[in-house]
């Protein structure tokens, strides 16, 4: 299991993520100036963003290049498995009834909900 991400992690990774690949400079000037951030302390952030495992950085021309380690889709997995050990002490019951309270649900983040637990009772029928 990786460690947790704070907040100002998760928004650069996933920056990264939409960015990939990129310098720590091309971060810093886009991602970093817009949230008012030096260049050292971006630089802080995705070497312990990499220190973690969430991201990979290799050799490029004259600087590192950064991606994510892992598929956004992996990294929001992760995530919202933390903040259900963390939060909510390892119960989805409460995660589950918010989203069948809310009313920001789009027709197909329904349907793929839908689809998830079709997936799920195939794949565990002792459990249904």
């Amino acid at each position: 299991m990786k460690k947790p991400l704070g907040d100002h992690e998760l928004d650069l990774l996933r920056f990264v993520a939409d960015h990939e690949p990129c310098t720590v400079r091309q971060v810093s000037d886009s991602y970093g100036a817009a949230a008012g951030l030096a260049r050292t302390t971006v630089l802080t952030v995705m070497e312990r963003l990499r220190g973690k495992g969430y991201l990979v950085r290799s050799n490029g021309e004259g600087a590192f290049l950064y991606r994510a380690a892992e598929s956004k889709g992996e990294v929001m997995r992760d995530v919202v498995g933390q903040f259900v050990r963390r939060t909510l002490g390892g119960s989805v019951s409460p995660f589950v009834a918010f989203l069948a309270e809310s009313d920001q649900l789009s027709d197909e983040e329904i349907q793929q909900l839908r689809d998830l637990i079709k997936r799920f009772e195939a794949e565990n029928p002792s459990l249904v």
